[in-house]
């Protein structure tokens, strides 16, 4: 990891912990018997939300999105540039009114369902995103091997040719046997 470069580092705006109070809170609401528990909720969450807040990272290599958060779990995740297929945006209305984002990882491989990485309140999300998508397209760019026009279409049509002919092969014997039933 010598090679790497940190291109970006995240900040987080204050106002994310408005945001996590007030989702608290409407949990609290919603579920009715939390309502007595609102006042607690309210003296542990501002403790609460300053320490993530001040635990949480985002650091943007040339090869890799590093994401470090959590009070008494830490956790590290570390995606590679070229496994990064989206960066979703997300914004409710309680987040406008606080100008407050978030940005959602998704990856190739991923496993189950919902972003593998989500970094909630990154200020200038959008500006963020596009350094992230710009440095993954640089380095699949770097990556892919450079082929001469003139060698590649030659060395590639016998080898498209050949498996076009073994598909092509596949479908007669697949249309033979349903043709039997």
């Amino acid at each position: 990891m010598k090679d790497e470069q940190v291109i970006a580092e995240a900040e987080f705006n204050p106002a994310v912990k408005t945001y996590w109070l007030l989702s608290g809170a409407v949990i609290f609401v919603v579920t009715i018997i939390g309502i007595p528990l609102l006042i607690f909720w309210f003296a542990i969450g501002l403790w609460a939300t300053g320490r993530y807040l001040a635990n949480m990272s985002a650091t943007l290599t040339t090869r890799r999105l590093i994401v470090k958060r959590g009070i008494f779990v830490r956790v590290e995740k570390t995606v590679p540039l070229d496994k990064i297929t989206d960066l979703g945006m997300v914004e409710g209305p309680i987040m406008r009114a606080l100008n407050v984002q978030k940005l959602t990882v998704e990856t190739a491989g991923q496993s189950g369902a919902g972003a593998l990485v989500g970094l909630t309140g990154v200020i200038d999300a959008q500006g963020f995103r596009e350094k992230t998508l710009a440095a993954r397209d640089a380095m699949i760019e770097s990556a892919a091997p450079a082929a001469t026009p003139a060698e590649a279409p030659a060395a590639t049509d016998d080898r498209v040719v050949a498996l076009l002919g073994t598909i092509s092969a596949s479908l007669q014997r697949i249309e033979e046997r349903l043709g039997r039933d």
